[in-house]
């Protein structure tokens, strides 16, 4: 007896695992509670009809208890009270599956080899601790995108799991199952973050097979890595390394690369100067001095520095007064006796 209960055992937990095995004791209670209760029950009793039974077994084994069919006798009652326990015992196994199984989902998700399911987001191909986590809270700060955290198999579980707008991807970022599984196809932007300039390269070709029109951002250590990257996308934006708020922005808003790039070389559409205004000026507010600008020399101010400090892009009511410094972009540098000269 010891051996063949051994041998039952053994059998079960073999060939019953997953979802077999509630299955499987709901199928044995309802085939045994309807024999038994055929057998117990007077002649005739509408209970143990093919018609009937199925609903009573349902409704009894889910402790619901409608009362609309129910057993005449004390034998039937003993086979409902088994009913009970059987369901019991089903629904307590069906419900430790389902929750194993959403556990190893989510372990799965952690470890980043589920493949995502999005569209229109960006991808940041690279994973640096402290760095990267900077990046991502701007990415994610207006709550307006879903990004794609791609980091090598080092990186064993998401880093971020407390931001769920970010969505976790481990292994070869070069390769095309990491591209697969970050949806690349279907990304508005890719931030390459990578480990030397050799990788980025690499990666970038990567990217631009997934997907030739997406937004691509490269970060890069040596800027005259720009020219290889332009052989891959005519259209990519090379940042350097060093600059990762420069990333963000470019990620976020397309073309704010380029307009750093042209404001801080020499020779460009236009170049950023300084003006202190001298007395006798007569547009006493930044928003007048802004406008007279625009008109009198085709420039732009940027910011201003006075009593309080500099002042970016300040309210247009801010006072400008005698001594306040003037930052301002334009295609020649301003004289200070232009400023009255053409008031």
């Amino acid at each position: 007896m010891p051996f063949f209960v051994r041998r039952v055992s053994r059998f079960v937990r073999l060939r019953l695992q997953g979802w077999r095995l509630p299955l499987a004791v709901a199928l044995v209670v309802f085939l045994t509670s309807w024999l038994a209760m055929t057998l117990v029950e007077p002649a005739g009793s509408s209970i143990v009809a093919p018609s009937t039974y199925w609903w009573y077994f349902l409704v009894t084994a889910a402790t619901v208890g409608y009362g609309d069919v129910f057993p005449a006798s004390l034998g039937g009652r003993m086979v409902g009270a088994y009913v009970i326990i059987g369901g019991i015992v089903t629904l307590t196994l069906l419900f430790t599956r389902l929750s194993d199984a959403l556990q190893s989902l989510r372990g799965r998700r952690l470890r980043g080899v589920v493949p995502l399911e999005l569209s229109d987001h960006l991808v940041l191909l690279g994973y640096w601790p402290g760095r990267t986590e900077r990046m991502l809270a701007e990415l994610t700060a207006e709550r307006r995108v879903q990004v794609a955290l791609c980091a090598w198999d080092d990186v064993t579980e998401n880093p971020v799991p407390d931001l769920p707008a970010v969505h976790f991807v481990r292994g070869d970022l070069s390769h095309e199952d990491v591209m697969t599984r970050a949806c690349v196809q279907a990304a508005r932007t890719v931030v390459i973050d990578g480990r030397d300039d050799n990788e980025t390269l690499a990666v970038a070709v990567a990217v631009h097979h997934a997907n030739p029109h997406v937004h691509l951002v490269a970060a890069v250590r040596d800027l005259e890595r720009a020219e290889n990257l332009g052989y891959v996308h005519d259209d990519i934006q090379v940042v350097q390394w060093h600059m990762p708020f420069l990333l963000t922005e470019e990620a976020t808003d397309p073309g704010i690369a380029q307009i750093y790039a042209d404001l801080m070389r020499s020779g460009g559409h236009g170049n950023t100067y300084s003006v202190a205004v001298p007395q006798g000026f007569p547009h006493p507010t930044f928003g007048e001095c802004q406008t007279w600008f625009g008109r009198s020399f085709q420039a732009t101010v940027l910011a201003l520095r006075g009593a309080d400090g500099l002042a970016v892009s300040p309210p247009w009511d801010t006072p400008v007064t005698p001594g306040t410094t003037l930052y301002y972009v334009a295609d020649r540098r301003i004289a200070a006796r232009d400023l009255t000269q053409r008031a």
